[in-house]
């Protein structure tokens, strides 16, 4: 009797990996199509096409180096979506400077940590945003940061100056110290969440990011016709690897609905310049479909489009398809370690595929699902942690070879955390994290199968279940719910009379608790975390 087959599976392709560097890829695309839209900013309606906006970029390329700041140094960028962040993404990988990017929502501690932990020489940021005074909360904290010796708010005097002198300086001097730059060097730091403890500093190459860029826009069928509206963040991979770096890499536009999300704003957008890719979190496109408006914009244009940062609700997938006309919109599943995309959907998967996987290994790349306490690979079919290997795995965490040790192991494989089930295709569904899964009674419990189920009910618009402690149990379940407009409440009752019959009793929850909102990361996560740390005082009262 043969032994099951291992949950193992290498990408192959056809097509190589870029050997550029971001700044040598992103001229070449100027040169092959210099008069096409490159970056069109819907709220001030500015627009450029690769040509014009390469003149942006080189200018501030050469004004950065005329201020000091070279291969190597840490430029900081702390602002929400705008053409600034893009005309710094790809200035500071001309010049080899190291972009750091700065969540939006930290606060001055926060800053402070950053700024030093990865040594920032100049930060450049928003004045302001919302309620976020980052130009005062720079100055609060820059006393205690020796190496931050610049910095530049856009709009600002110094903001305008290093264009100024990047238009007066030789560009032969760019074409120069771009020719000096390793496609494996760190070009990018971002820093993990940091839920727990600090945050990390996942360092990520040129031939890191560039390539999962332009892999995971070849799989979305990607050429120069396409338009690709983006109101994920910046500061994530999910919006300057996904999204900046997959259009740069195919002449694709860059379309910028507006410098934080908004679904009005996203669906005037989609329908003004015809944008034929939509990007975003579950979270996000259940906005956009319960947007008032959403009947009066056309979105014909659309395509495909992405879907990932967590796990993608069945039926709000199939919205997307029928309501929206994303019939080819993937689902990607990554981490900001690994650049990020692992895995993905690809265009003529089935249905089933699209809403039960996150897809199968990108090209080029290995996965494989291990049992967490030995290491060994499972067979097909078994739930374990899900781990990655190949060119986007990232170099390391920044001056922090400790974390590094524990996340990517001898043999360069990264330990993600998820727990995956590998079909005999090769596919694979996340089940939850390894820290999320919850113990009552004994019984593994792993919150997305009732969270699915919990989609089909008429009057549930988004569902998150989690654990809190029980004295008998152990751990006993608990589920936030936001509920549709208008929708009767919905009591513990009334929940488990719905789940009788369809699911195990020991996985309808106990707790039922309605909500507006649930806590998020700014890049759309659910902060299970938080949920849990308020439940506790719910349940204590």
């Amino acid at each position: 009797m043969s032994k099951a087959l291992p949950s193992y599976v290498s990408g192959v392709s056809e097509q190589p990996m870029l050997g550029d560097t971001i700044g040598d890829n992103f001229d070449r695309t100027v040169a092959a199509h210099p008069d096409r839209d490159a970056l069109i900013e819907h709220a001030t309606g500015r627009r450029w096409t690769y040509r014009e906006l390469a003149v942006e970029v080189d200018a501030l390329a050469l004004g950065l180096l005329d201020s000091g700041i070279g291969k190597g140094d840490r430029v900081g960028i702390w602002a929400p979506n705008s053409a600034d962040w893009v005309f710094v993404q790809y200035a500071t990988a001309k010049i080899g400077a190291i972009l750091v990017n700065i969540n939006p929502a930290y606060r001055s501690h926060e800053l402070e940590y950053v700024l030093n932990q990865s040594g920032i020489a100049m930060v450049i940021a928003a004045p302001s945003f919302k309620t976020s005074d980052y130009g005062a909360m720079i100055a609060e904290v820059a006393g205690n940061c020796a190496e931050l010796d610049q910095v530049v708010l856009f709009g600002s005097e110094e903001w305008a100056r290093l264009f100024e002198q990047g238009r007066a300086a030789d560009r032969a001097t760019l074409q120069r110290v771009q020719g000096e730059l390793s496609t494996d060097d760190a070009i990018n730091i971002q820093y993990t969440s940091g839920t727990t403890g600090f945050p990390k500093g996942a360092t990520l190459s040129h031939h890191n990011i560039l390539n999962n860029g332009y892999f995971t826009g070849e799989l979305c069928g990607y050429t120069e016709q396409d338009l690709v509206c983006i109101p994920v963040p910046f500061y994530h991979c999910f919006g300057m690897v996904m999204g900046n770096l997959a259009c740069t890499s195919h002449g694709a536009a860059m379309v910028i609905p507006a410098p934080a999300f908004d679904p009005k704003a996203t669906l005037e957008a989609v329908a003004a310049y015809g944008c034929t890719s939509l990007y975003g979190v579950p979270t996000m496109f259940i906005a956009e479909l319960a947007e008032h408006s959403f009947e009066s914009h056309d979105l014909s244009s659309l395509r495909t489009g992405i879907m990932a940062g967590s796990p993608c609700p069945v039926e709000v997938m199939k919205q997307v398809i029928e309501r929206m006309g994303m019939s080819e919109v993937s689902i990607c599943y990554g981490m900001t370690e690994t650049s990020p995309v692992s895995l993905q959907t690809r265009r003529d998967d089935s249905l089933d595929q699209r809403t039960a996987t996150v897809g199968t290994v990108g090209p080029h790349l290995e996965v494989k699902i291990v049992d967490p306490a030995t290491g060994l690979t499972l067979p097909r079919g078994e739930a374990g942690e899900l781990c990655t290997r190949g060119y986007s795995v990232m170099l390391g965490y920044w001056n922090n070879d400790e974390k590094t040790a524990e996340a990517i192991d001898a043999a360069r494989w990264m330990h993600t955390g998820d727990i995956g089930v590998m079909d005999s295709d090769g596919y694979v569904a996340i089940t939850g994290r390894i820290k999320d899964m919850v113990i009552r009674g004994g019984e593994n419990i792993y919150p997305r199968e009732i969270e699915e189920f919990l989609y089909t009910h008429p009057d549930i618009l988004d569902a998150q279940v989690i654990g809190v402690p029980d004295d008998k149990y152990g751990e006993e379940l608990m589920v936030w719910i936001r509920m549709r407009e208008g929708a009767p409440e919905l009591d513990p009752d009334s929940l488990r009379e719905f789940c009788a019959g369809k699911l195990a009793h020991y996985k309808i929850p106990r707790y039922v608790h309605v909500v507006e909102e649930f806590p998020m990361t700014v890049t759309g996560k659910v902060r299970k975390v938080e949920m849990r740390e308020v439940s506790l005082g719910l349940l204590s009262e």
